[in-house]
């Protein structure tokens, strides 16, 4: 494992930014026809997103546990409630979600 000195941590930590992260559960309608369809809308939205700069990260959890993904935006609590409102899986009560204030380290990202 690196090294880690106290004045790299202290530099670090004057660099870390506020994200959101967002859970997002299966709703009450997750089985109703044509949520597939709508999942699929879910995903191009986020696509999108990614693509703005606003959803840096996004994870699709695949363990069939009510826990449908896990998201970090670069944005505050109040924007990313109005982009979770939005969201065509949301509104259909296919997924719930909460949202979760973080901070993290701008550059940071998942590796290839």
């Amino acid at each position: 494992m690196a090294e880690i000195s106290d004045e790299f941590m202290k530099q670090m930590l004057r660099k870390a930014k506020v994200y959101s992260i967002v859970i997002l559960k299966a709703g009450p309608k997750r089985d109703i026809p044509g949520a597939d369809k709508i999942t699929w809308e879910h995903g191009r939205r986020n696509f999108s997103l990614r693509a703005d700069g606003l959803l840096s990260i996004v994870c699709p959890v695949t363990d069939k546990s009510d826990i449908a993904g896990i998201g970090i935006f670069n944005a505050g609590e109040e924007e990313v409630k109005k982009i979770m409102d939005g969201d065509p899986g949301v509104k259909e009560g296919i997924f719930v979600y909460e949202i979760h204030p973080c901070r993290s380290f701008p550059g940071d990202s998942l590796p290839e």
